[in-house]
């Protein structure tokens, strides 16, 4: 009985965490909106003073040219590996916020202190709500395969906090395909990258080798020219979902190439949503959003030429059987005249 009870007040108390991180999350989500709102350009000054003390050593133009400040066994080497472009990450999601806001343990004095990397501020701090969204989704992906691999896994690792963009702010469907793409791909067609999250063969040990994704894509013509247009994730996560983090594997996921090329493709509610409030028929053109960005066959056609080449196709029916008619009657006139 008391067990029982127990089990009852961890699930009751398990319940009420979740509900207060779902509120927490919800008042995160509003305060970063009303902040970048009310963001003044003397706050904005405020921030990109203070990284540039951080850019003046973790970007290019600190190591060809390190600051005076900077002790004389600087490894120039080990720093090359942690540069980022000051102009890239200013204009990336996280460019209204100060380096010290997740780089804040350890990276006040120099050298860094040897734990400072992993000490840095977990992701859920800000982004509650999507994060516990994101791992209920990503708990059931191929890449949860396994405890070993799971637990290798973490948002830096697929998106990177420096540069990238949300696909409202980036717009170009072309420029959203290279980001969200370069995530898969880094791994997906490297040897080496691969590795490092590979799961282990139970009974050899061995890591498992990288599929050519080359000939898993033979059946997709033209492949590498579907990566440039469209996301891999657009395939790869159920189709009944628009954004998610369950990725599936190749035996899961879409092969049906009327899911994109054809009037109600998919591609509107996924790559292109962001852009769906300008949907409009324009000259005719279903999908013309589509069509100002790529042409996709089947997705962008002309519903006006559509109509009048189906007008054009029931006209020749229609003069191929006047004429077997026109034909058959002048055959049984002949006939009557002999």
């Amino acid at each position: 009985m008391l067990t029982v009870q127990n089990n009852q007040k961890k699930t009751w108390r398990n319940v009420l965490g979740l509900a207060l991180l779902f509120v927490a999350a919800i008042g995160n989500t509003y305060a970063q909106e009303k902040t970048s709102a009310l963001m003044t350009p003397e706050m904005v000054a405020t921030i990109r003073t203070a990284n540039e003390k951080c850019f003046v050593c973790h970007s290019e133009a600190g190591v060809k040219n390190p600051p005076k400040s900077a002790p004389a066994d600087m490894d120039l080497a080990k720093l090359r590996t942690m540069l980022h472009d000051p102009g890239a990450f200013n204009g990336s999601n996280h460019g209204l916020m100060e380096c010290a806001k997740c780089h804040g343990t350890g990276y006040d004095a120099f050298p860094h202190e040897v734990e400072a990397k992993t000490n840095l501020s977990p992701c859920e701090e800000c982004h509650a709500r999507k994060v516990l969204k994101a791992e209920m989704q990503f708990n059931v992906s191929v890449h949860a395969i396994s405890d070993s691999v799971k637990e290798k896994f973490t948002c830096n690792t697929c998106h990177n906090p420096h540069i990238d963009l949300i696909a409202s702010k980036l717009i170009d469907p072309a420029r959203i395909v290279e980001q969200d793409n370069h995530g898969c791909l880094k791994c997906h067609d490297s040897d080496e990258e691969f590795a490092k999250f590979a799961p282990a063969d139970e009974k050899t040990s061995l890591l498992k080798k990288r599929p050519s994704i080359d000939e898993i894509h033979e059946w997709l013509p033209n492949t590498r020219a579907h990566w440039k247009a469209v996301r891999c994730i657009d395939c790869h996560t159920p189709a009944e979902k628009v954004l998610s983090h369950e990725i599936q594997d190749k035996e899961k996921a879409e092969k049906k190439c009327v899911a994109c090329h054809s009037l109600n493709s998919s591609l509107t509610t996924r790559l292109y949503r962001h852009l769906a409030v300008e949907e409009q028929q324009k000259l005719g053109f279903a999908n013309s959003i589509i069509l100002a960005n790529s042409y996709v066959p089947g997705a962008t056609r002309n519903i006006l030429l559509d109509t009048l080449l189906g007008l054009a196709f029931a006209a020749m029916l229609l003069g191929l059987v006047i004429h077997g008619i026109g034909r058959f009657v002048a055959h049984l006139m002949q006939r009557r005249k002999k």
